[in-house]
């Protein structure tokens, strides 16, 4: 029986920021997929890893950032990668988030980074953080999705077991440790799919989905 809901934020709530790293490498000319294979070098311990665990400000993770990007022999410049990334709202999801507000426990589970510049632009979480019960941001937790901790913060502040939660990322990276410990999990393709396959698992039929706004 399914007591929480639990989503992340980029990728989810909004389009992901792969499209925003795509758009970037064309525009400056760069091979493509390169922010994408920057970070998932030394994944536990690059750049990006590191001030999504708050470990480095942003000025630490801009000097860092850069340098492995010069070490791939490329210019890049981080601050014009994370204003590239910010997606646009998912508006089918945040109404399915709503719904769930209201007849299950909610959390958004997210890889963030805090800053100044992330602050004044306003964030995912700024604009949909009051619809969750529990929030948990891997740069205020010093914990990152995949690490299990994260999963099991998770479900220690909302007071369930992980077989009774269900969770919703874009990355199946990120899945798999909360599939091993007995969440159900969606992979989010797109906000229908999402949408479709959250409310089928909690078993509402088609014909109910309106009435679930």
């Amino acid at each position: 029986m399914i007591k929480a809901v639990l989503f992340d934020l980029g990728g989810v709530l909004t389009t992901g920021p792969f499209e925003g790293f795509a758009r970037y490498e064309v525009e400056h000319g760069l091979p493509e997929g390169l922010i994408r294979r920057m970070n998932s070098t030394n994944p536990d311990s690059n750049a990006w890893a590191k001030f999504e665990r708050g470990e480095v400000d942003l000025e630490g993770f801009c000097t860092l950032f850069e340098a492995e990007g010069r070490t791939l022999g490329h210019e890049v410049d981080a601050l014009a990668v994370m204003a590239a990334m910010r997606g646009e709202p998912r508006p089918e999801v945040v109404e399915a988030v709503r719904f769930c507000k209201r007849h299950y426990k909610t959390a958004a589970l997210t890889n963030n980074f805090v800053s100044s510049e992330t602050e004044r632009r306003g964030d995912t979480l700024g604009l949909f953080g009051d619809l969750f019960d529990v929030v948990i941001e891997s740069s205020r937790v010093g914990v990152r999705k995949p690490d299990p901790r994260f999963y099991e913060l998770a479900c220690q502040l909302l007071d369930v077991d992980p077989t009774e939660s269900v969770f919703l990322d874009d990355l199946g990276i990120n899945l798999k440790p909360a599939r091993e410990m007995g969440m159900a999990t969606i992979k989010v393709l797109n906000g229908h799919q999402a949408v479709a396959e959250l409310y089928d698992l909690l078993g509402m039929a088609p014909e109910d989905w309106s009435r679930a706004r």
